[in-house]
């Protein structure tokens, strides 16, 4: 659910090029906050993939050692980063198995973005980056999946509606991208790098 200050239909736009830019500086407030916490940063979803038509709301995935809610919380709350409380932000199913996670939306006022912490090596964080490099690779999906995302905002503006009808052709979406990865041999690829000014924690 978003918090009051981020309710707003949902609207799909082309890409934006300063997506990634956006990414890039969250990505250092994020790293020079959590320190040692954080073992990669990755940008992914629909703002990570050039030429996909998205929300202009930054995706990203932030990869720990292990989901240390306390700690976390903490350290993100710091900056002004507030942990999404609704179950769904707090575990997921990928690959069959249950995977603990930790969902951060930006301060108030702040560039909108979700932050996701997921444990390095889990189903769930292996699934975000699949699913960015898909569609990245693909230019037939890449170009479908845009049309299917505008055409539903257009339909389903409401952000939770929008999101369930969403979540299962996404799923048709990854059977694809699993035979991509199959026959391409592709490899879980390493995270945004520290910034050289990040502090040690």
């Amino acid at each position: 659910m978003p918090f009051a200050d981020e309710v707003a239909p949902v609207a799909v736009l082309e890409h934006q090029p300063q997506w990634p830019v956006d990414f890039e500086r969250l990505a250092g407030e994020l790293y020079n906050a959590l320190g040692s916490e954080a073992h990669a940063i990755d940008h992914i979803e629909s703002t990570s993939v050039p030429g996909l038509a998205a929300k202009d709301c930054v995706d990203i995935q932030v990869r720990v050692a292990a989901i240390r809610e306390a700690r976390q919380v903490g350290l993100l709350a710091a900056i002004g980063f507030r942990c999404r409380p609704e179950p769904w932000n707090r575990a997921e199913v990928s690959g069959g198995q249950e995977c603990r996670k930790l969902v951060f939306a930006p301060p108030v006022g702040a560039r909108r973005c979700n932050v996701h912490l997921r444990r390095e090596g889990d189903p769930n964080c292996r699934y975000a980056l699949l699913f960015r490099d898909y569609l990245r690779a693909d230019e037939a999906a890449r170009r479908q999946w845009g049309a299917f995302k505008r055409r539903l905002a257009h339909s389903v503006p409401d952000l939770l509606d929008n999101g369930q009808i969403k979540a299962p052709a996404t799923e048709i979406l990854m059977i694809a991208a699993e035979r991509w990865a199959v026959a391409t041999g592709w490899q879980l690829p390493p995270g945004s790098p520290a910034p050289c000014a990040s502090p040690a924690r």
